[in-house]
């Protein structure tokens, strides 16, 4: 069945129902997204090194993992090579005090907008943010000023394919309302979510939002502790 044959009272409702879900939508962002940004602001350098760990972390458990399965396949006598360590190049530990600056100001930047807490209610958002700041992170330790500058517009400008905002356009398929009703679940879902996200109940419910600051830093810098001692070499 057309579009065309359907009521036109009833496509107004459907369209009516999504213009008035994503403007629901859009306050809460408004209200949400500056407070989020100032937690985040607050805690940016536990942000930086707690994502930092979590990489090294992974990249340590799954050498284990390979060693594991080498030493499986080599038998008892095997070998285990020695510990494999990050190694900041020579060239690069050697560059200017304003190159340095630079570097860290470029790096901060693009991993605090694109850090995966930020997508803590959209799972392949974060793993999509994850392999980004992976990658950040090997740049700006073993990369040039300029793989990290190129690194830093190809974030910004968009082409990490990560949804970094939402495009609400209202928008009419030729299966006649199946888009309009698939549309008003999706942004239901996303409005259920951003209801549920802790960061709101926190700004509706506590008397002074800001000294969440405080029990993130704890968090933040328990989480940093365990995962020093996790990544501890010998």
């Amino acid at each position: 069945m057309s579009e065309a044959n359907f009521p036109i009272d009833t496509i107004s409702l459907l369209k009516n129902k999504i213009t008035t879900l994503n403007k629901k939508i859009e306050s809460i962002e408004q209200e949400l997204f500056p407070f989020e940004q100032k937690l985040r602001n607050a805690i940016a350098d536990l942000l930086v090194e707690e994502r930092e760990l979590t990489v090294v972390y992974k990249q340590q458990k799954k050498a284990k993992k390979e060693k594991r399965l080498a030493q499986k396949r080599k038998g008892k006598n095997y070998k285990l090579p020695e510990e494999v360590k990050l190694n900041i190049p020579e060239d690069i530990s050697k560059v200017s005090l304003e190159e340095s600056k630079e570097r860290k100001r470029l790096y901060k930047e693009a991993i605090l907008f694109v850090h995966p807490d930020k997508f803590s209610m959209k799972p392949e958002e974060q793993d999509k943010a994850t392999e980004v700041t992976t990658k950040l992170i090997q740049i700006y330790k073993n990369g040039s000023l300029a793989a990290l500058k190129a690194f830093h517009a190809h974030i910004f400008n968009g082409h990490t394919n990560i949804a970094l905002e939402a495009n609400n356009v209202i928008e009419i398929k030729a299966d006649g309302t199946r888009y309009l009703h698939n549309e008003i679940k999706r942004l239901e879902k996303e409005l259920e979510e951003l209801l549920n996200r802790y960061t709101f109940k926190v700004l509706k419910e506590y008397k002074n939002p800001l000294s969440f600051i405080e029990e993130l830093k704890e968090y933040y810098t328990d989480r940093i502790l365990k995962l020093k001692k996790r990544t501890r070499t010998k």
